[in-house]
């Protein structure tokens, strides 16, 4: 309480006097260096280990991200040569089916020349056969001519009775028969 009399002393309401601003002076300032050696011993190892934290995480997105396009670019290297093999394995596939159709034809070719070289053949054999059976018959006409010739000595007939005989003779084995 204040009481404003003649001679009393004035009583304070806080206290203050010079003791407690020293001293309030004094806490201030060891807050301050407190406050100062707290951070530079906790709060600066702490920001440094944040900042450290947050630059690896940065480079950890970042290698991520590289990593990321890199891998698009080697799936897009990969499809394009996917389509490329396709279209090698169609190329590989069209040129084997040229070379089977090649070869189709030249097997083809060559057995139709076998054929015609059999044929010829068998044609020649024909014709040499047919050439045998003509000597044979000639040969067969000559000794019924013979044995004719030998009846006509034999009866002693002329000469107009045996150019008839060979010609009856002839005409009995026929014509197609000496031709062929």
């Amino acid at each position: 309480m204040i009481l404003l009399t003649g001679g009393e002393s004035m009583e304070r309401l806080f206290n203050l006097d010079w003791q407690l601003l020293a001293d309030s002076c004094l806490t201030i300032i060891a807050i301050f260096v407190l406050f100062f050696a707290l951070s530079y011993l906790l709060f600066n190892p702490a920001r440094k280990l944040l900042n450290n934290r947050k630059e690896k995480i940065q480079n950890e997105l970042e290698d991520a991200k590289t990593n990321m396009e890199k891998a698009e670019a080697l799936r897009t290297e990969y499809e394009d040569k996917l389509k490329n093999v396709q279209k090698e394995a169609e190329n590989i596939l069209s040129e084997a089916r040229k070379k089977a159709l090649a070869n189709e034809n030249q097997i083809v070719a060559r057995a139709k020349e076998e054929a015609a070289a059999i044929l010829e053949r068998a044609r020649t054999e024909a014709e040499l056969e047919k050439q045998k059976m003509s000597d044979d018959i000639k040969k067969e006409m000559v000794s019924v001519a013979s044995l004719m010739a030998g009846k006509v000595v034999s009866a002693s007939i002329d000469t107009t009775v045996q150019d008839q005989l060979i010609e009856e003779t002839l005409k009995e084995l026929g014509d197609e028969t000496w031709l062929s």
